[in-house]
């Protein structure tokens, strides 16, 4: 199996600590997760390149740079309890496990998602727990959580992801009246029923489908 070592430390050098990522927690995850296992076979040679790529199904793993600045918008200290909607190939899934302490990830597509969780699985990220389903709804058994992250973009912030935060949570997510362009925002819940919003940067993401995103 090829050795990907050198081109991850790149990857973190040039296209991430360069950019301003300054979170130790999320330079040292990025270093760590061996991006290539997360490509379909014979990409692997694409990983560390500063660009999303194709994973199947209409979906795109995000470009590095993206994945780390979305988790450092959500202001991980390590020991968290995190919502990921959109698992696509797992590897955000696994850049968050690496900092929190358990990391629940939905995807709306049965065929990624299972073979996100055999990857996942066979990395040894057994604080990632998959499910197939309608992220747009959340993961309410398991609620509240410290953070949640969507990688996908909706033309509004779900409000039933907004009520799943705990009071001092942090949600990073896409929005935009567009499909394919949007603005990165981080919703943070300051009281029951008091929210703070933030603009961060546009972003260009795939669409957010669900009852409170995007038809199909």
């Amino acid at each position: 199996m090829a050795d990907y070592s050198t081109s991850r430390e790149r990857m973190v050098r040039r296209q991430i600590a360069a950019r301003g990522v300054r979170s130790e927690n999320v330079l040292d995850a990025m270093r760590k997760v061996p991006r290539e296992r997360f490509l379909p076979k014979g990409q692997g040679v694409w990983a560390y390149e500063d660009a999303p790529q194709p994973i199947g199904d209409g979906q795109t793993i995000s470009q590095p740079y993206i994945v780390a600045y979305m988790t450092e918008a959500l202001d991980l200290e390590g020991g968290e309890k995190v919502l990921e909607i959109g698992t696509g190939c797992g590897y955000a899934a696994a850049v968050l496990a690496e900092i929190a302490a358990d990391v629940y990830t939905m995807e709306r597509i049965e065929g990624l998602a299972t073979i996100a969780s055999t990857v996942l699985d066979e990395l040894g990220y057994d604080n990632v727990h998959v499910r197939q389903g309608d992220g747009t709804l959340g993961w309410p058994e398991e609620a509240s959580f410290d953070a949640i992250v969507v990688t996908a973009g909706g033309p509004d912030v779900p409000g039933t992801l907004k009520h799943q935060l705990k009071i001092g949570g942090r949600l990073v997510i896409p929005v935009g009246k567009s499909s394919w362009y949007q603005q990165l925002v981080r919703v943070t819940r300051v009281a029951e029923s008091e929210f703070e919003t933030e603009d961060l940067v546009p972003v260009r993401f795939v669409p957010l489908i669900g009852e409170e995103g995007w038809d199909s």
